[in-house]
């Protein structure tokens, strides 16, 4: 959770105006099961029993999310509004799933007869790149759920905020679906702010994206279980290699520019792992408490050894990248190679200590993030993407879906992108690490 505890106002969602049209969700199923749900529908912040104790004031002053699902009124007119969903950053598993989930719950839930697929990401909304819009059906998208990647195709980087609405209003979209991770979600932002000033009635909202899992106020991100899922084979392929050789070494890198959930939750499923380095504690390479000690004690009680480190792990001990170099596209930090350094300082360390060690170095990070996603990502999907729509049909804007103590709920834009989140090294994450490794808590 972040440091700053936010506010109740802080949590209110932006609306587009009143919602005066009967839902025609009901339809389908009935007015008895459909569970319509309002904006007075909360789930608190903080729910443990002792922030609950030492609040103030009456219960509906409490910090709390709005509760995402059907509402009984909608503000667009499925029978006339056009929906636009665009695909950004990098790929991850489950974004055919979110695709496929939007189309089908505008189509069938609610009769929305017109729905385009930008393509390209954000380059897909600035009509002098040509890019012609794709229209999705039921149909066309029956089964792009069986495969890795996005049908939309993607790219990064930022676009003219002005230019895409200009796109929007000549293709008549009224609502805008954005998957994407942190840079996406800023640019959203923008076009909201755009879309404001013009006074236009047009709903912008998002479905977040990351294979870091490192957007806060939401306990998991589309993909993640599949990612560190995936990672486990890496994992166990490293142990093979290390065990085939003496004073093997395995050392799998994985993604995780500023979190290291993923290296995490992948270690501890495989329960092969030896070291886990990830970003948010500090680690020395030298020294008696330092990563290759540590590595050469493991070697001595095991023979062999596997180490899984987070991309963006020893940041400050690889030399700078070249002028020019610093920032991809998207404006992120561009990473130095932390697996190609930590091979290559293992390798020269017990080089120069006498000790002939045999180094295997996997990185799996583009075959983990373009495959299609599991079972329970694929029904997670499914349902971010079915409340997403509730949310727009609704007038509901600027805002994301998220999950928040196992209930769906609606998000501020300028919330979760206040900073990411992290994996707390004095929380029970880390400490579980610890136990399943028996790695000391920091390299210092």
């Amino acid at each position: 959770m972040s440091a700053a505890m936010p506010t109740a106002a802080e949590l209110v969602i932006d609306v587009l105006g009143p919602c005066r049209l009967p839902s025609p969700v009901a339809r389908h199923l009935g007015e008895q099961a459909v569970h319509f749900v309002g904006s007075a529908d909360k789930v608190l912040l903080d729910d443990s029993l002792s922030s609950l104790r030492g609040a103030r004031g009456e219960p509906d002053t409490l910090p709390a999310f709005e509760l995402a699902g059907p509402r009984d009124r909608i503000f667009f007119d499925p029978r006339t509004v056009r929906a636009g969903i665009v695909t950004c950053g990098g790929l991850a598993p489950g974004l055919n799933n979110v695709v496929r989930g939007l189309v089908l719950e505008l189509s069938v839930g609610y009769g929305v007869r017109q729905v385009l697929g930008f393509r390209y990401g954000y380059e897909g909304l600035i009509a002098r790149f040509g890019h012609v819009p794709l229209g999705l059906t039921p149909e066309s998208v029956a089964h792009i759920h069986h495969e890795g990647g996005t049908v939309l195709g993607t790219s990064r980087g930022s676009q003219d905020a002005a230019e895409v609405v200009d796109n929007l209003e000549a293709n008549g979209i009224g609502i805008l679906f954005v998957v994407g991770g942190d840079g996406s979600m800023r640019g959203a932002m923008r076009l909201c702010a755009e879309i404001a000033r013009r006074q236009l009635r047009i709903a912008v909202v998002g479905v977040p994206k990351t294979i870091d899992n490192d957007v806060p106020f939401i306990d998991r991100s589309f993909g993640f279980v599949t990612a560190y899922s995936a990672a486990v084979d890496a994992i166990r392929s490293a142990r093979v290699e290390a065990l085939a050789a003496r004073d093997g070494i395995g050392l799998v890198k994985l993604m995780g520019r500023h979190s290291g959930f993923l290296a995490c939750q992948a270690a501890l499923a495989s329960t092969e792992a030896d070291l886990v380095l990830i970003p948010e504690v500090p680690m020395r390479l030298q020294g008696d408490s330092g990563v290759l000690a540590c590595l050469g004690r493991v070697l001595d009680r095991k023979g062999h050894a596997v180490v899984v480190a987070a991309e963006g792990v020893a940041q400050d001990l690889i030399a700078p990248a070249a002028a020019g170099e610093s920032v991809d596209k998207s404006g992120n930090a561009r990473l130095k190679d932390a697996g190609v350094f930590l091979r290559d300082r293992i390798g020269a360390h017990f080089a120069q200590a006498g000790r002939e060690v045999t180094v295997k170095y996997i990185d799996p990070s583009y075959t983990i993030r373009s495959i299609p996603a599991c079972a329970s990502d694929s029904v997670y999907c499914w349902n971010m993407a079915r409340h997403a729509v509730h949310a727009a049909m609704a007038g509901n804007t600027n805002m994301l879906i998220g999950r928040w103590h196992g209930r769906f709920v609606h998000v501020p834009m300028a919330l979760a992108t206040r900073e990411s989140r992290r994996v707390n090294p004095e929380g029970d994450l880390w400490m579980s690490v610890i136990e399943n490794t028996g790695q000391p808590r920091t390299f210092g």
